[in-house]
């Protein structure tokens, strides 16, 4: 049960980070909160396209951690026992540089990853 509901817990985090990205490749003026705080306002365009990868990443990413939990996607079960340990890690430097940032309004994603860190690693040690 512990392993679902952080799958599913992952997931619903995930999506709000994914919306988060999803914005700054529109457009939307909410740069400072991200990359340091180095780019206020909107995105250049080159950055906004790294947004939008970086939804196509964190929505893989999400599709590997409910493999992992056996909630859906079984096609990736193969590559799921070693994708959970990256996703880990993925998170654990996450947590640290979004703690460390320079833009304060960034620091909000500290503990979203940190949430993210360890429904990760519960999924992984279950």
């Amino acid at each position: 049960m512990l392993v679902t509901i952080s799958a599913i817990i992952f997931t619903a985090i995930t999506g709000i980070v994914i919306t988060f990205q999803g914005c700054l490749a529109a457009g939307v003026p909410w740069g400072e909160a991200s990359m340091g705080g180095k780019y206020p306002g909107k995105y250049p365009p080159k950055l906004r396209m790294v947004a939008f990868l970086n939804m196509i990443v964190l929505a893989f990413i999400s599709m590997l951690v409910l493999s992992e939990a056996e909630l859906y996607f079984s096609q990736l079960k193969s590559i799921s026992g070693i994708g959970i340990w990256v996703i880990i890690v993925f998170f654990l430097i996450g947590t640290i540089m979004n703690s460390i940032t320079p833009s304060k309004i960034e620091r909000m994603w500290a503990p979203v990853a940190l949430i993210q860190l360890i429904t990760s690693l519960i999924v992984a040690i279950s």
